[in-house]
């Protein structure tokens, strides 16, 4: 279906569907950024339909309703871990024409348990604290969420509803993560990321999510045979573990380019100095098969 533009809103959206009986409304940010299900103002689904394999197949869904054949895309974050897995199905993969995975998170169960190295020293603990109003204070949620992070309480507990759950959170009870999301020499000077209007956050959809790809099998076998080619991006002071990222070059031939990104942390554009003009300087050579414009 065609994307409608909303009324005195930031973002866009698109109606999806994997399956006839159960659309889905998939978020745009305001640069045609695409939102799987549980994040931006996506549509909330029953908790037990939040997996990564829904993230793949509606991905699949979105560029069949395209309808300009195989595309580029990049995948950050945890999007970078749902691209891994669509290059790792050869259904999905058909439709893509080359691939960027940006500061990924674990792929699969093997890849999720994995312990090790993250980048050098971020911001966490440094930065100055988060002002604004925040819920997590209030004990219900701050305990409920505390042992969800732990696997001490299901995602679809009844004790704090779903979208309760996702209109407590603010944008100043995520502060410390945030900050670790920039290099620790920008301690001060991390730029607003969002609005009390826009932001939203799904913890109970995040972290179910993250569930099913640790009891997901190894998907090693599946990226060896993969043929898009594509492109890993890791940032010098990423949160995320090492092996999380290089297992993705490890299993996949078609990675033609693995690119350091110094000076920034896991949000590689952001604002600060010419992040934002590197990274796209660095995506830009990849997709045109241009040389690197930073050493890797």
């Amino acid at each position: 279906m065609e994307i409608a533009a909303l009324k005195a809103a930031a973002q866009r959206v698109a109606l999806v569907s994997t399956k006839k009986d159960a659309p889905i409304k998939l978020t745009f940010t305001a640069d045609s950024t695409l939102v799987l299900e549980g994040g931006g103002r996506s549509d909330l689904l029953p908790m037990g339909q939040y997996t990564i394999s829904r993230s793949v197949s509606d991905l699949a869904a979105f560029i069949d309703r395209l309808h300009k054949g195989k595309v580029d895309i990049l995948g950050f974050s945890s999007g970078g871990a749902a691209l891994t897995r669509a290059l790792a199905d050869p259904r999905v993969a058909a439709r893509l024409h080359r691939a960027i995975v940006a500061e990924p998170g674990p792929m699969d169960g093997p890849t999720a348990h994995i312990t090790g190295h993250k980048g050098r020293k971020s911001a966490r603990g440094l930065a100055p604290a988060p002002t604004g109003p925040r819920s997590t204070h209030v004990p219900r949620y701050a305990v409920a969420f505390g042992l969800m992070r732990l696997g001490l309480l299901s995602p679809d507990t009844g004790l704090i509803g779903q979208a309760e759950g996702d209109n407590a959170f603010t944008a100043a009870d995520l502060g410390s993560d945030i900050a670790s999301a920039y290099c620790a020499r920008d301690a001060h000077r991390i730029p607003a990321e969002d609005t009390a209007q826009n932001f939203s956050f799904s913890p109970a959809a995040s972290l179910r999510i993250q569930q099913t790809v640790k009891d997901s099998p190894s998907i090693a076998s599946q990226l060896r045979r993969s043929r898009t080619p594509a492109m890993l991006m890791i940032a010098e002071c990423s949160s995320q573990l090492r092996q999380w990222e290089t297992t993705v070059l490890a299993n996949d031939p078609a990675i033609q380019r693995t690119q350091y990104m110094p000076g920034v942390g896991h949000h590689m554009w952001n604002g600060v100095d010419d992040n934002n003009g590197r990274a796209a300087a660095v995506i830009t050579a990849f997709l045109q098969a241009k040389p690197a414009p930073l050493p890797n």
